[in-house]
């Protein structure tokens, strides 16, 4: 069996006999996959290695770039423009949607005129606008390029449908923002916070801001990132929320309640949906990536309508 089971619920999502697949291994640390439905491949980062790479069922796995200013956390737009966070240059960027870096264009680098610590995770709502998480990891070695910062804060910024204009600064009491997902209406929007283990879920105000700060879920490890940490979180499109964690990703209900593990060999870095109906979950998980079959669908962004 392929899950720890917490609550019989888990079974409403996840068969009992579904298995987890390896699709490719060999890499330094995976982080980021989004599913281009239209080309039918999963592009994903490995970050520390400074390459983005493609996987597709008849070619495997490719390089699209070699470097990849060590990019991070991806996804599409409504007009299927890649997304990607650089940790080098500390700037969320638009590219074409293969993920080859042509066409790039930058929507993000500073704040308040200070270069910004180094954008981690992106969405973008219906309407278009984008939110992002802005932690330090890409100032340490390994994960980016050791240098000082200029920000005292790590925030979660939005910007305007198009990505135009300065960065609206949201959130700033995090320790590491990570992770963001929104529930399928919109009206909620979910933020991990890596060190402190936990996950806090603000309203979503109608201007696009957010209010009531509350705490979601807490105790998810330790926060040492070597036992499996808080990263990247997702939504399905019942309003669960699945998040990395110590033995592979957890899975939340709505109301908070734990609901299991699916566990994977490895320390997961991310997670999306993807395949022919985006329920294909796509894991990559430190060296490798993984995938398991599950009965739901991720929550539906624009991209994936």
């Amino acid at each position: 069996m392929a899950v720890d089971v917490k609550s019989e619920k888990l079974f409403d999502l996840v068969d009992r006999d579904a298995r987890v697949e390896k699709l490719g291994t060999g890499f330094t640390f995976t982080e980021g996959p989004i599913w281009n439905k239209k080309g039918r491949f999963l592009l994903f980062s490995d970050m520390p290695g400074d390459i983005r790479r493609r996987w597709s069922e008849d070619k495997g796995v490719v390089e699209v770039a070699n470097p990849s200013n060590k990019g991070n956390g991806m996804t599409y737009d409504a007009e299927g423009r890649l997304l990607v966070c650089e940790h080098v240059t500390s700037s969320l960027v638009r590219m074409d949607s293969d993920g080859t870096g042509s066409s790039r264009e930058v929507l993000a680098s500073h704040y308040e005129g200070k270069e910004l610590n180094s954008p981690n995770d992106v969405i973008v709502a219906n309407d278009g606008s984008i939110y992002f998480s802005d932690p330090w990891y890409g100032r340490m070695p390994v994960f980016g390029v050791e240098r000082e910062r200029e920000l005292g804060f790590q925030g979660v910024y939005r910007l305007e449908p198009g990505g135009g204009g300065e960065p609206q600064l949201l959130v700033d009491d995090f320790d590491q923002p990570n992770g963001l997902c929104f529930s399928p209406d919109e009206t909620l929007l979910y933020i991990n916070d890596t060190p402190r283990a936990h996950i806090r879920v603000f309203d979503r105000q109608p201007d696009g801001t957010i209010a009531n700060g509350r705490m979601f879920f807490d105790n998810i490890g330790s926060g040492v990132i070597e036992e499996g940490i808080p990263d990247g979180m997702k939504c399905d499109e019942r309003g669960n929320v699945y998040v990395t964690g110590p033995s592979g990703v957890w899975v939340i209900s709505p109301e908070a309640e734990h609901l299991g593990v699916i566990e994977v060999p490895e320390n997961v870095g991310n997670l999306n949906w993807g395949g022919d109906d985006w329920r294909d979950l796509y894991m990559p998980s430190s060296t490798s990536l993984y995938r398991i079959r599950i009965k739901v669908g991720g929550n539906r962004l624009s991209y994936m309508t």
